[in-house]
């Protein structure tokens, strides 16, 4: 059978965003086809009963994984609505909520006004067609506009795909914070520790070591949320962490740092070669400096993905060698520019 998936991801990663999504369908012996677009990827591939396709969740450089359809030419400007919703009605549906969607490209914003104020009249003519239902476990559609002309249909199962639209979480900037890289560390704490285990991984009186913290934006998130924190960095803080009194400023080298006791958890922002950073956190797991990580791992200009995986590897080596199991999730967030972000933790 063949088919495809549509995979949204950061402007400029679309290489690496395919190339992950074709690499992990070969290892499993199905061959794809890879189209990039501004934005998005287009994977097709031939199937057969029982093969296994990624997830959402297991991907690094996708924001969002849908299977989709071939696109929908929409040639009339007066009846967009006909069209789209005989192509839904083939996907058989009904659907648990319609989602109308583009990239997340300069090129694409004139489209999000059209998208609002037709999603409104495609709502309301699906529900009187009986496409809609809330029973939980309905798929979710999705349209996904990259012009006027024409749209691609896909399918979402809730479990297994990204919860926010465009798979962008959309967070607010806090007005104490002292910089916008607080948003980073929250969107890895929505996106990349499992809402289950989130509570209990992440509590008030727990204690924290921000390598680089400087000026003070990973830190607030943390004291923002109970923890105390050792903030290293030989920079000044600023704003409310400068002061405030669950944070203690270490002006000490990142690297060269170690807590006289162990620590819930570690977090570094710090600017520097991706392997160093790998290092360094598998180091603190490895030794019991810490018992969960959040990290950036900034990326080269070119073979992002094999640093990516060579990353991935030294820690793998490391806490192997330490004999200490662990868990990975590793994603390139929507606040992340040329980086991603990974959440390492022992099992």
């Amino acid at each position: 059978m063949s088919t495809h998936l549509l995979a949204y991801c950061r402007p400029g990663f679309e290489p690496e965003c395919g190339d992950e999504i074709g690499g992990f369908l070969l290892r499993q012996g199905i061959d794809c086809e890879i189209e990039r677009g501004q934005g998005w990827v287009r994977v097709r591939y031939t199937s057969s009963k029982g093969d296994r396709l990624p997830v959402w969740r297991e991907l690094v450089f996708a924001r969002q994984l849908l299977l989709a359809e071939e696109p929908v030419a929409l040639l009339s400007e007066r009846d967009r609505l006909t069209p789209i919703l005989a192509a839904a009605k083939e996907l058989g549906g009904p659907f648990c909520d319609i989602w109308l969607e583009t990239p997340d490209t300069n090129e694409a914003k004139q489209l999000s006004g059209f998208c609002r104020r037709f999603g409104e009249k495609l709502l309301e003519a699906a529900a009187a067609e009986g496409l809609l239902s809330k029973h939980p476990r309905a798929p979710r559609l999705h349209l996904f506009f990259t012009d006027m002309q024409s749209v691609t249909l896909a399918l979402a199962a809730p479990e297994h795909t990204s919860p926010w639209p465009m798979g962008i979480p959309r967070l607010k900037m806090p007005f104490e914070t002292p910089s916008r890289s607080t948003l980073k560390l929250a969107e890895a704490f929505l996106t990349l520790v499992p809402e289950d285990e989130l509570k209990q991984r992440l509590r008030s009186g727990q204690h924290a070591v921000d390598l680089g913290a400087a000026p003070g934006g990973w830190t607030w998130q943390l004291v923002s949320r109970g923890l105390r924190v050792a903030a290293v960095d030989n920079g000044p803080l600023k704003g409310i962490v400068a002061d405030h009194p669950h944070v203690r400023h270490e002006r000490a080298d990142g690297f060269r740092f170690k807590p006289k006791k162990p620590v819930d958890w570690v977090v570094c922002d710090m600017v520097e070669q991706p392997n160093r950073i790998a290092a360094l956190m598998a180091q603190w797991l490895a030794e019991g400096h810490a018992r969960q990580a959040i990290f950036n791992l900034k990326l080269p200009m070119k073979k992002r993905l094999d640093a990516v995986s060579l990353c991935f590897d030294l820690i793998d080596d490391r806490l192997r060698d330490a004999d200490v199991p662990y868990k990975l999730n590793a994603r390139q967030l929507y606040h992340d520019r040329e980086e991603i972000t990974v959440y390492l933790r022992r099992r």
